[in-house]
């Protein structure tokens, strides 16, 4: 019998509530603008009248894979906080994270080819509406 794609998860994280999460009209895209010309990022008009608007360099270091979440889990960092680098003498250059290829998935999700080469994860509209507002949420208190 295969387990692949069951997930154990800690005690503590399995008890983590980042509040209700939205639905209906809250995660129904009106209008979804990818700015990958200019490199600024992606910004979403939802159907509850929201506007979430994210960076290029946000939106990698959030990649809903399971290989990045898993990532980001182990070491508690929230989706959009970027690993950190690790110190070195003469720090190499990194361009800045920056889509190559954008591609609707169905009617519910987008997904990016970023230019270091990761393209796993599907960022679906539930995932990005959450993921906003509970920044939001955070930002408000």
């Amino acid at each position: 019998m295969s387990h692949e794609g069951i997930r154990f998860v800690s005690a503590k994280e399995a008890g983590k509530d980042d509040g209700p999460k939205l639905t209906g009209d809250a995660i129904k895209p009106l209008k979804v603008r990818v700015d990958k010309t200019g490199g600024t990022g992606m910004s979403i008009d939802w159907a509850d009248g929201h506007t979430s608007n994210w960076n290029f360099a946000w939106l990698r270091a959030a990649c809903p894979c399971a290989t990045c979440h898993e990532e980001r889990d182990a070491v508690e960092r929230a989706p959009g906080v970027a690993k950190p680098k690790p110190v070195a003498l003469l720090p190499l250059y990194e361009a800045p994270s920056r889509p190559v290829e954008v591609t609707p998935v169905g009617k519910y999700a987008i997904r990016f080819k970023w230019n270091d080469g990761h393209e796993a994860g599907l960022y679906s509209w539930d995932y990005l509406r959450n993921v906003c507002d509970v920044e939001y949420r955070k930002q408000a208190q």
